[in-house]
């Protein structure tokens, strides 16, 4: 079994009264457990034997492009029932599952320039109609359940958190912060004081950009001539265009 996360205690500087602790932190750096946690006792127990081995704050920090969302599941509860308080630190990106877990985050800071990205889920099923539709129902529950963590955090509706779903969204630090995904941009306090945030942040859906960019393909072709030199027809191409669209 290979370990996605690693422990490590570190000297915190309280601010208020430069008062120093030993603070304990965690990384989860990569993919989210790169085999299944389904079906599996040892390794979600491993992480939480090493999560309540310590006690007092800790400190998250996620650089993950996402993974499994069994485990996934599982740390977000753990961090959710810790008795003290979490702080996620987005240094890279939390995106797909590891969006999940930041969510258990008593405070989220993200890096100015750190993203987030959340998604539908996914799976590969075999069988007939029936399996299929099994696997349909399954998705559909999966993805009920991580609204679940998104709405109680953010605070939007769940048919907003559904939409940026399907969109497979992806949010810069102000816009993870707009949106109630992030409490706060990391190192602000150290930034000049007049300094005034962005006036535009970015919120950016591949759905949307695929099919902007499907309807300008699509356009081109109908300004060509109606015939190819092989003799095939354009319009049939701008059909065949038409049904890739979202």
């Amino acid at each position: 079994m290979k370990k996605f996360w690693k422990w490590k205690n570190r000297t915190v500087t309280d601010q208020e009264n430069q008062t120093k602790t030993v603070g304990r932190t965690l990384f989860l750096n990569g993919t989210i457990a790169e085999e299944s946690w389904f079906d599996d006792d040892i390794t979600p127990a491993l992480f939480k034997e090493e999560l309540m081995a310590g006690s007092g704050n800790i400190t998250v920090w996620i650089n993950s492009p996402g993974g499994d969302c069994v485990a996934a599941a599982q740390i977000y509860n753990m961090l959710m029932d810790y008795p003290h308080d979490v702080t996620v630190k987005i240094d890279g990106i939390a995106a797909s599952a590891a969006s999940v877990i930041a969510m258990a985050g008593t405070k989220v800071l993200i890096s100015p320039v750190g993203m987030m990205m959340v998604h539908n889920p996914a799976t590969v099923a075999w069988g007939d109609s029936a399996e299929m539709q099994k696997a349909i129902e399954m998705l559909s529950s999966v993805k009920d359940s991580i609204i679940n963590a998104y709405e109680i955090k953010t605070g939007l509706s769940r048919a907003k958190l559904s939409h940026l779903m399907d969109a497979e969204t992806w949010m810069d630090a102000h816009k993870a912060v707009e949106l109630g995904f992030a409490d706060g941009i990391l190192g602000r306090t150290e930034l000049p004081e007049d300094m005034e945030p962005p006036a535009v942040t970015m919120l950016y859906s591949k759905a949307a950009v695929v099919n902007s960019l499907m309807d300008k393909i699509a356009a081109k072709c109908k300004t060509k001539p109606k015939t190819e030199p092989e003799g095939r027809s354009v319009d049939s191409l701008y059909e065949r265009l038409d049904l890739l669209r979202f």
